[in-house]
């Protein structure tokens, strides 16, 4: 099994574009190098360009969660391989974008069966018409609205909808033998999140939607988040869930404070730090502001 650093900065810019940008950032990360680690029971990760994927190689086949990219996709169809001639049976997508998304044609005519909530499959058609992008997507074939279950060699796997958070279509896939979940973009670990309200985001659900994650897994669980400020920190426990839903509630308290103060939208932008959550770095506040302030006016 091969093991390559890290990259630093893609993950993000890739939640960004939402599709939209794909080609002009596919330059920048083509000669950025990816990460191929088991983390137990047959279970692992892949990082390169976009969302962390993750993978389970099962006696009956292989399951992967998020495809990034075409061509970090094929990296990883390619490290798979390595590891035994087996069928890839399931792709299940956390959501529908981009950087989780777009990697999905390279599993075409390979993957038996493409799986996602059903919000996420019309968000994925809907942004793949206005981008006129229809012809370069692998949609989802096998849909569902609470949950959907799965057994497969050892292994059960379960992904659950608890509501609208970072869109108003993101699953939480638990491996529960393992007690692995990946929550795709519900945490964005210590960095600003990408909160798409044009896709159905909501901030004040989003924060119940982590308190039903808390609840119904237990501290033992191994989370694995779709981007984070430190790449190796892509892994977590019950106490970053925790810490991102206490981020959350600070930037509606922030905003909601600024609003009744008199502020408008362009003196609330020019904050620098949400109070209270000094953690929570890298580019981006501004997004999060932005949809604060949409949320709290609506």
């Amino acid at each position: 099994m091969k093991r390559r650093k890290f990259i630093r900065n893609a993950s993000l810019a890739a939640a960004v574009l939402s599709l939209n940008k794909q080609d002009a950032l596919a330059a920048l990360i083509n000669t950025q190098e990816y990460n191929f680690l088991t983390l137990r029971d047959s279970i692992g990760i892949f990082t390169e360009a976009g969302g962390t994927i993750g993978w389970l190689n099962s006696d009956e086949g292989y399951l992967v969660v998020d495809a990034q990219f075409p061509h970090s996709a094929s990296h990883l169809i390619g490290e798979l391989k390595k590891l035994g001639s087996k069928p890839f049976n399931y792709l299940i997508n956390t959501h529908h974008h981009g950087d989780h998304t777009a990697g999905n044609i390279a599993f075409k005519g390979l993957i038996g069966k493409v799986v996602a909530h059903n919000n996420s499959l019309i968000n994925q058609k809907a942004v793949a018409k206005r981008s006129d992008k229809e012809s370069e997507q692998l949609y989802p074939d096998t849909v569902f609205t609470e949950s959907w279950e799965l057994k497969t060699g050892k292994e059960s796997v379960k992904a659950h909808y608890f509501g609208p958070g970072h869109t108003n279509g993101d699953a939480i896939i638990h491996f529960q033998n393992a007690n692995i979940v990946h929550m795709g973009d519900l945490v964005f670990n210590r960095r600003y999140p990408f909160i798409d309200k044009s896709a159905g985001a909501d901030i004040g659900n989003w924060i119940q939607v982590l308190q039903k994650a808390m609840d119904t897994f237990d501290r033992d669980t191994l989370f694995i988040f779709g981007h984070s400020l430190d790449p190796e920190k892509i892994i977590g426990s019950q106490a970053d869930i925790k810490a991102f839903q206490n981020y959350l509630s600070a930037l509606l308290d922030h905003v909601g404070g600024q609003i009744k103060s008199g502020r408008n939208l362009e003196e609330i932008l020019k904050t620098e730090s949400i109070p209270g959550v000094p953690e929570w770095q890298g580019d981006g506040i501004e997004r999060s502001l932005n949809a604060a302030y949409q949320e709290l006016n609506q």
